[in-house]
């Protein structure tokens, strides 16, 4: 079976309804991501809390690597009220939200220099919720197109998810260096209703796989948990395993080089408004560059050049940052070029990736694979993430950042390996046979 993965492109597939919806569902999916990662990161290290504790809290954010273990009863429960107001995905879209918006406003309370814990506790909140989220939306988002959309519904998620990030980063700093952090987190929390408003305007999509009134708690483990998963080895193989390897490894540097990003650029002695103007607004337009450039590269050449080149482009940007941490003093020139060079690399990557995802995703058990799979490509990265302060402290910015380039050199080989298999029949469709 071959999996077309876009045959419209251009412009003009981006103009359809639901890829039009999908960018403000993308923003409030991209908004918390931020304000549970390097924003509060950014907070953490501007009062003064301890670099290795600031690179542990980047675990509160395991909870979107880890999401395929509640996957299943986002597939498989119907939320009392809310499904029948709204149907199966929208429902679990405005729990969530709700979710969000309460973590936000709780960590508005919070001074991390008295207790940091309940800061851990209130961004877990708030990550666990955004994870949640992910899960509805990103079933939404396979399900309410063709699959020859689904390229167009990645890039328009990937734009709406940069606008959230935007907000939440560039706008956040500039609140937090005028106001204060705790007004910040309360603003963030009002952005969210934009994700509220489009969860109610959106149409539920159809669905191959109905939810069953009446399961047992076996016949329910067997076919929202034991089924999907065993789907991915039935239709590839013994090469689900170099797959899923690809997956995991793909943004390991990626992921290292951002939990550490904020307080290196603080380190560096950048103030949050340059940090924002630079690394977070103009940063913004290089990966909205990027995300555009990778719609439209598979849209015309297929996965496999983009898998390949963004792969080396996301282990390699980061001796950029190794060539800044040498600079001595601040050039916000030779800044905002080190961020052009990565910020482009990551948009790329996250068009193509997640349409490679997508392709790879069966429709019959859309919600848990797809956040097995996304969950897979994050949590290797978080998870080293989480011990990045202690290894940025020991071995200084130069080499942190020179270990960060090796660590992307397995994704650089698997991509060429997997883009080799039998399955990936041409540069514009993938399967298998």
């Amino acid at each position: 079976m071959n999996v077309r993965v876009d045959s419209y492109g251009g412009l003009g597939a981006f103009l359809h309804a639901r890829v039009l919806a999908m960018l403000f569902l993308g923003f409030a999916a991209g908004l918390p991501l931020l304000l549970v990662f390097s924003t509060l990161t950014a907070w953490l290290a501007d009062v003064g809390v301890y670099r290795g504790t600031v690179g542990m809290l980047a675990w509160v954010s395991l909870t979107y690597s880890l999401k395929f273990l509640w996957a299943p009863a986002v597939d498989g429960i119907r939320l009392p009220l809310l499904h029948r107001m709204l149907g199966r995905r929208r429902s679990w879209m405005l729990l969530a939200q709700m979710g969000i918006i309460a973590g936000l406003l709780l960590l508005a309370t919070t001074d991390p220099l008295e207790n940091v814990l309940p800061v851990a506790l209130f961004a877990l909140l708030a990550s666990f919720s955004s994870a949640t989220q992910d899960i509805a939306i990103d079933a939404w988002r396979i399900e309410a197109v063709e699959v020859d959309r689904q390229a167009a519904m990645a890039a328009s998620y990937q734009y709406g998810y940069r606008i959230g990030m935007l907000v939440s980063g560039a706008g956040a700093l500039f609140l937090a260096d005028a106001y204060d952090w705790s007004l910040t987190y309360q603003a963030m929390a009002a952005c969210m209703g934009v994700g509220v408003v489009a969860v109610l305007l959106i149409a539920e999509p159809e669905h191959e796989n109905p939810v069953r009134r009446r399961e047992s708690v076996a016949d329910w483990v067997r076919s929202h948990i034991v089924e999907p998963f065993r789907d991915i080895f039935q239709r590839y193989k013994l090469f689900a395993l170099s797959i899923l390897a690809f997956v995991a490894l793909f943004r390991v540097s990626d992921y290292l080089m951002g939990s550490m990003a904020m307080p290196f650029y603080l380190d560096m002695g950048y103030t949050k408004s340059e940090i924002a103007a630079v690394a977070k607004l103009y940063g913004t337009l290089a990966t909205l560059a990027g995300i555009l450039a990778g719609g439209l590269a598979v849209g015309r050449f297929g996965l496999k050049a983009p898998l390949i080149g963004s792969a080396i482009l996301l282990a390699i940007t980061n001796l950029a940052f190794a060539a800044l941490a040498t600079a001595g003093e601040t050039n916000l020139w030779l800044l905002a070029g080190v961020i052009t060079g990565d910020n482009f690399s990551v948009g790329l990557s996250g068009t193509a990736f997640i349409a490679f995802l997508s392709a790879l995703t069966s429709r019959k058990y859309t919600a848990t694979q797809y956040a097995l799979l996304s969950s897979l490509m994050a949590l290797p990265g978080k998870f080293m993430a989480g011990w990045s302060g202690f290894l940025s402290l020991e071995v200084g910015w130069v080499n942190f950042y020179v270990l960060v380039c090796l660590a992307g050199v397995p994704a650089i080989l698997l991509a060429i390996y997997v883009t080799r298999l039998k399955f990936f029949q041409s540069s514009e469709s993938i399967g298998p046979n």
